[in-house]
């Protein structure tokens, strides 16, 4: 069982195969993949080439970054093109999605997502009903990019209120409102609450 203050090499990155209506949520993609690179990290992620997931893609490729694209078979044409899927360091076709899915959680050592749809809904709750049941203690941040994720940060409040989260202390993700804030804040380097201009953005759910 990996905790949570081993040494971080990979972040597995769940978002949109589409672009959203909010730019933001697009340069955040970028942002992020920039300074994963920056740090000397590994991306891990669903294998798009288009919408958030390609942005977050070409931002680690940028900027000299190593990526690892896992991807089922059936999705290549849906959630990529077949020509940049080259430009990744890695790529695993996988059989179906649970097969993506284990893969991914294999090869990560810690978890972010950034805004999606249903599908990445379905990843991060998966990965923190691991975490509750005690199969994990590897990072799990909410990338809450212009207030994306409230609804969702609430309703887990709430399920919790209600009694229906047990063992709760296994299941406390980082919410973090800017990119760039995102992979200081897993490896631990310095307080965000003393850098200018981002008092305040990183919390606790």
């Amino acid at each position: 069982m990996q905790k949570e203050n081993d040494t971080i090499r990979s972040v597995c990155v769940y978002c949109g195969s589409q672009p959203g209506t909010d730019p933001d949520h697009m340069e955040a993609g970028r942002l992020l993949g920039k300074s994963i690179a920056e740090h000397g990290l590994r991306l891990v992620y669903g294998g798009g080439t288009k919408g958030i997931m390609g942005a977050v893609a070409s931002g680690v490729l940028k900027h000299g970054g190593q990526v690892t694209g896992i991807i089922p078979e059936f999705l290549m044409d849906m959630e990529a093109t077949r020509s940049k899927l080259t430009t990744l360091n890695e790529l695993i076709v996988t059989s179906d999605m649970h097969q993506r899915k284990h893969t991914m959680f294999e090869r990560s050592d810690a978890f972010v997502t950034l805004p999606g749809g249903i599908g990445t809904l379905e990843e991060i709750v998966e990965i923190m009903t691991w975490g509750q049941l005690g199969r994990h203690r590897k990072p799990i941040v909410f990338a809450n990019i212009n207030g994306f994720w409230d609804p969702m940060l609430e309703l887990v409040r709430h399920m919790r209120d209600q009694g229906f989260i047990h063992t709760g202390h296994l299941v406390q993700p980082l919410v973090i409102d800017q990119p760039q804030d995102i992979v200081p804040a897993l490896l631990g380097l310095g307080d965000p609450q003393d850098r200018e201009g981002h008092a305040g953005i990183i919390s606790r759910l």
